[in-house]
This record gives C-alpha cells, structure tokens and sequence, in this order.
C-alpha cells in the first residue's frame, strides 16, 4: 500500500512536468497559430477557411460533461447570433475517446446532428489543438479578434448552473468590447466544468509497467 501510495504521487508530477508546455499555452495578448481538424461532417475544417472574419469564439467542448451539456443551449444560441456578425464559433473535442467513449467521433455525430449544430464541431483526435491552448476544463472559452489574438480567456458566463441566473455574460461582452476596438474587462476569467481526459504520458506508462500495475 505504502509502495503503491508513493506511485501515485510519482506519477503526478510526472505528468504534471511532462505534458505543461513552457507557454502554458496561449495567453491574453497572443497570437493564436492557425489550425485545423476534422469537423463532424467529415471534412477538415481550418482558422484560415473563415475570410473577413472579425473574430472567433473558440469553445472546448464536449458530450459528456454535465457542465458542457448545461452551456449546449447557450452555445447553440451564440453561435446563431455570431453567424450574422461574421463571427464564426468553433466547437472542439479533444477528450480522449478511450477514456471518455461517449466523446468518439460518431458520438459527436449524432450530438450534432441531434442538437441542429450551426458550427463546426471539430475533433482533436491527436490533442494539438488543446496542448497549443492549454484548455483544461469543458466548456472552456476563448474569444480571438480579427487578427487571432486572444483577447479572452475562461467562462462563457457567471452562472453555470441555470442561465436564469446569470448576471454577466463574460463572451459577449467581450465580443462587444472588441468591436468598439476596446480590450474585454475582465479579460481572463476561471472556466467552471470537467477537466480534458489526456491521454496517459509514455512516462507514465512506463512507471506502470515497471510496478505492475
């Protein structure tokens, strides 16, 4: 037990210092690289296909959470404000499927498909996207200007729970300051879900295998 317990704190931090970037992923004030993957009509969808944006909302996502399942209907109405404003919203999965299957590509079709999504539902099947953002939590926002750098960073809104309740709408009202060429006030706030399942390190595997676990 002893031995046991001491593994699991090995393995923490090993994963804790293997997998944290140098970055942290994208702050506020960064420029976010373009990028692109599967959307769930099959098809790649990239940051570059969107000409004349002025600005993206980019949500990490999921199926399964119940916090994510709880902003759905938030989302879906965003985004059909957004698509009037040239303000594209891209939805993006990057849990990893053997450790969530209700978060597989085909899952993620039926969601779409089931929910009338009127954006792209990518999947990070590899988890670039979100290793380069360092998202950790579903949902979790960022709002980008025309020229892709980040201006917002946490929550859609204060009030996770139940939409009656929510008092500031932190992503929209980014977008509104970033149309009267103003920064967001706040400009980072907390992202309130379930943590991104990542998929196990070779670090850890190979403590695994060598205790035989």
């Amino acid at each position: 037990m002893k031995n046991l317990f001491y593994l699991i704190i090995t393995i923490a931090f090993v994963n804790l210092f293997a997998t944290i970037p140098p970055s942290a992923g994208y702050q506020v004030g960064d420029v976010v690289t373009d990028f692109s993957a599967k959307e769930v009509n099959g098809k790649t969808v990239s940051t570059k296909d969107f000409e004349g944006a002025k600005g993206f909302v980019i949500v990490f996502t999921c199926n399964t959470c119940p916090v994510a399942q709880k902003y759905e209907d938030r989302i879906i109405q965003l985004a059909e404000k957004l698509n009037d404003k040239d303000w594209p919203l891209i939805a993006i999965n990057s849990n990893d499927k053997g450790i969530s299957p209700g978060d597989s590509f085909d899952k993620m079709q039926s969601t779409s498909k089931s929910k009338k999504y009127s954006f792209p539902y990518l999947y990070d099947e590899l988890q670039s996207i979100v290793n380069a953002f360092w998202a950790t939590e579903t949902p979790h926002f960022y709002v980008l200007d025309a020229n892709k750098k980040v201006k917002y960073i946490g929550a859609m809104d204060d009030h996770a729970d139940d939409v009656t309740g929510v008092k500031t709408r932190y992503v929209e009202n980014a977008i509104d300051a970033i149309e009267k060429n103003q920064d967001p006030n706040p400009s980072f706030t907390r992202a309130v879900g379930c943590g991104i399942n990542k998929r196990t390190t070779l670090a850890t595997s190979v403590l695994l295998n060598k205790s035989g676990i």
